[in-house]
């Protein structure tokens, strides 16, 4: 087993993309989850990247299938766990948002869990599921790790996104400390910059949209964050992690 093998879920993804890409400057092996290997239009980018013929492997996975991911992860030291639906308008949230995010988190957890090579899990979260609380957000509010979007306001104001990244968070929190899985939340805004994927994400969409003489725009204050900076953002807090362990046990 080589020390320096990860797995990212949902790989063809726009963060998860420049995740790999990263991965594989660093010199990791790659094991990275897309819906349909078969699918250049899902994995033509992720093939083209450098190094991606030695380290990069592509296996097909879905969030909901129990165990899918067991092989995967297995002989694996760290994991990025990126994917979940986007949707904002959805024509059943439970089945399109809540469940992919709130199961397939759990589905990828449980096989950290029965993977004795697993040092640390990256979960790709939001500002969404922080700041979401119905509090006004006065100039003297400081929010740190204690806050969490609210599920009874985001219900109510039909946040149907926002609702599953929170319970998602509050899922994987609760999970880790129950099977002591060393667990870090990245929760970026919204997220833009160079696209490697063919396809446009939410964040970039709303940029595209302004340029091409979209008449509306939200009345709202937007964080944004480049993409690069986030998927850096992944790589530190596994190996930033792993120095500090490492160096805990020495002492």
């Amino acid at each position: 087993m080589s020390e320096k093998v990860v797995c990212v879920t949902g790989g063809s993804g726009y963060i998860a993309s420049w995740l790999v890409k990263l991965l594989l400057q660093r010199g990791y092996t790659v094991r990275a989850s897309v819906r349909d290997p078969s699918d250049p239009k899902k994995t033509e980018h992720l093939r083209a990247l450098d190094g991606a013929s030695e380290k990069l492997h592509l296996f097909k996975a879905d969030l909901l299938e129990e165990c899918v991911f067991d092989t995967a992860i297995a002989g694996c030291v760290g994991v990025f766990h990126v994917a979940s639906p986007v949707l904002f308008d959805p024509t059943d949230f439970q089945s399109e948002l809540i469940e992919p995010a709130v199961e397939g988190t759990l589905n990828v957890l449980r096989s950290c869990a029965k993977a004795s090579t697993v040092t640390r899990v990256v979960v790709t979260s939001s500002l969404a599921s922080v700041m979401n609380t119905g509090k006004p957000l006065s100039p003297d509010v400081v929010i740190d790790e204690t806050w969490f979007s609210n599920p009874d306001y985001c219900m109510k104001n039909k946040l149907w996104y926002i609702l599953s990244k929170t319970l998602a968070e509050e899922a994987a929190w609760k999970f880790s400390k129950e099977n002591r899985l060393d667990l870090v939340m990245i929760n970026p805004g919204t997220v833009i910059g160079p696209l490697l994927q063919p396809t446009l994400n939410f964040g970039c969409t709303l940029i595209y949209n302004l340029i091409n003489g979209s008449t509306t725009f939200p009345n709202s204050v937007i964080p944004w964050i480049h993409v690069k900076d986030v998927a850096m953002a992944h790589v530190l807090a596994y190996e930033i992690g792993i120095v500090w362990l490492k160096k805990s046990l020495i002492i």
